[in-house]
């Protein structure tokens, strides 16, 4: 059941860009009932292996600016490293209810889906770049999905990219394939920090990653026969619903902790 749902994510991934490694940690925890720790810090690794086979694809198509990701990552990497580290100070019922927080806003922000309008030069979402007083916010903002990449296992593509295109200035093509970049080394670097602190499951998952990639190819195929806004929307739909589950499972926990 695991390594299907694995093939689900992936095919989610491939067919909205997006947002399909959200449900990694659930499917560890509550279907391979891994320990939430012990899923966040997979879930890291399952999620860069899977972004950077998407950056591959994006920076073929010319839609990866490696400059801007190799400026803004640093930020990133250390605050999903730091994430990572304080993640040994909090339970995994705190983890999990900071997760579905997480599911929940990322579920809003699927179902709005508000991208900049194509220009008339056909640029899709090209804004001016902010002005240098703005720059501390997009560092300020890598910090902190950093942070939050470390603390729950998630990339923040749904925040990188908006960032990219309203601080940086990039076209939104331009900004999903570059946002993949940094995921991929966010993750790497959150990844790296858990080691030493819980077990990891090198074989199981080596094969949820090669099968989720599958599953990545195949959606993406398939994503020329379909509507992306009504499958997004639906997708949203269903991480809301898991995002009220998992907080409800949590939140009992987390308050008899306290």
């Amino acid at each position: 059941m695991g390594i299907a749902l694995g093939y689900l994510m992936g095919l989610s991934l491939g067919l909205l860009g997006g947002g399909g490694s959200i449900l990694t940690v659930p499917i560890f925890v509550y279907v391979l009932g891994l320990d939430p720790k012990q899923a966040i810090a997979m879930s890291l690794a399952v999620v860069g292996t899977t972004s950077l086979v998407g950056a591959v694809r994006h920076w073929g198509d010319g839609n990866v600016n490696l400059r801007v990701a190799l400026s803004f990552a640093p930020v990133a990497m250390a605050g999903s490293y730091l994430g990572a580290r304080l993640s040994t100070l909090i339970s995994g019922y705190v983890q999990l209810t900071l997760f579905a927080v997480v599911m929940f806003v990322a579920a809003v922000f699927m179902y709005r889906d508000r991208r900049p309008a194509a220009t008339s030069d056909g640029m899709e979402g090209h804004v001016q770049p902010a002005a240098g007083g703005a720059l501390w916010l997009v560092g300020l903002q890598g910090l902190s999905i950093g942070v939050l990449t470390g603390l729950v296992g998630v990339g923040g593509g749904f925040l990188i990219v908006p960032a990219l295109v309203l601080f940086i200035g990039l076209p939104m093509k331009m900004a999903v394939g570059t946002s993949l970049v940094v995921i991929a080394l966010n993750t790497a670097s959150g990844f790296y920090g858990y080691l030493g602190q819980t077990e990891i499951l090198w074989g199981l998952m080596g094969v949820f990653t090669s099968i989720a990639i599958v599953g990545i190819v195949t959606g993406a195929y398939l994503a020329r026969f379909v509507s992306p806004q009504a499958l997004r929307r639906a997708f949203a739909v269903f991480v809301l619903l898991m995002s009220v589950v998992i907080f409800y499972q949590n939140i009992g926990g987390l308050l008899s902790a306290l």
